[in-house]
């Protein structure tokens, strides 16, 4: 069992949880993700490694379906019932000098141990970081000591630009230039980072988040096609360049379960 040892809610949608989880810390690289289930007969949630800190591992997630939800109705003390990681490839981080963060929504988690480690090796770091709102811009004072330039945007305008991430990075082309940017977010965000880099020749790297079941491969769920390739976002990433993705075909697999997430979900209200 996997104790809760510390528990912070970021805003109405999403917590953050520190877990100790000793051999998972250890083996721990930017870009690598847990596997959890909140009790035995729970289903798989794969979460990114935000942070790891001595023998405890720190995540985040948005309470979304049934078990997110579930997640979210435990505390410090609590134990979950598995604790599966790391799982999948580190991210792969690149000799550049300028690197710019691109963050969508929860994606500002999994981007910020892959920044964080591009400034320890002496890159200049910017970050552009959109949302809803205010309420759900997350991570700014943990991106501040490491980040040169940090750009915030949210749909409503409550804090910072009004408007999309793209919108930010249209204005930032005109005058600063990068080795390569990272986005990650959600899919139509990233599928449009990737194209407006496409034409000016910059490379982007995403991470992808298919419907993981068992992080093994075998089970086949996680499947992206990339240059019309298949590969298994569980072992062959959750990063991958992002030019040869087929985001289209993804967006369209993530609403499979449409209407057994509805189910669950109305299961938890009946709780």
């Amino acid at each position: 069992m996997y104790q809760i040892i510390d528990k912070i809610s970021l805003n109405k949608d999403v917590d953050l949880m520190v877990i100790h989880a000793p051999l998972v810390a250890r083996n721990s690289l930017p870009g690598h993700f847990i596997i959890l289930r909140v009790d035995e007969v729970g289903e798989r949630i794969p979460l990114t490694i935000v942070e790891v800190a001595d023998e405890n591992v720190t995540i985040i997630y948005q309470k979304l379906g049934y078990s997110t939800k579930l997640l979210g109705t435990y505390n410090v003390g609590d134990e979950l019932n598995d604790f599966v990681g790391p799982l999948g490839k580190p991210a792969h981080i690149r000799d550049s000098k300028h690197v710019l963060g691109v963050a969508g929504g929860v994606g500002a988690a999994p981007l910020l141990p892959q920044l964080k480690e591009y400034a320890k090796r002496g890159a200049k770091v910017d970050l552009v970081i959109g949302a809803r709102n205010a309420e759900h811009i997350i991570l700014i004072d943990q991106y501040k000591p490491f980040c040169e330039n940090i750009y915030i945007t949210t749909d409503d305008g409550s804090l910072g630009k009004k408007g999309f991430v793209t919108d930010v990075l249209m204005e930032l082309y005109l005058t600063k230039t990068y080795d390569h940017v990272i986005a990650i977010g959600p899919l139509v965000m990233m599928k449009y980072v990737v194209q407006m880099n496409k034409e000016r020749k910059i490379k982007t790297d995403v991470s992808l988040n298919p419907i993981m079941i068992d992080g093994t491969g075998m089970c086949g769920n996680c499947r992206v096609t990339i240059n019309e390739k298949t590969f298994f976002a569980c072992v062959d990433g959750p990063d991958f360049e992002g030019e040869g993705v087929n985001f289209d075909e993804l967006i369209a697999r993530q609403n499979y379960y449409k209407d057994e997430e509805h189910t669950c979900n109305l299961k938890l209200v009946k709780k």
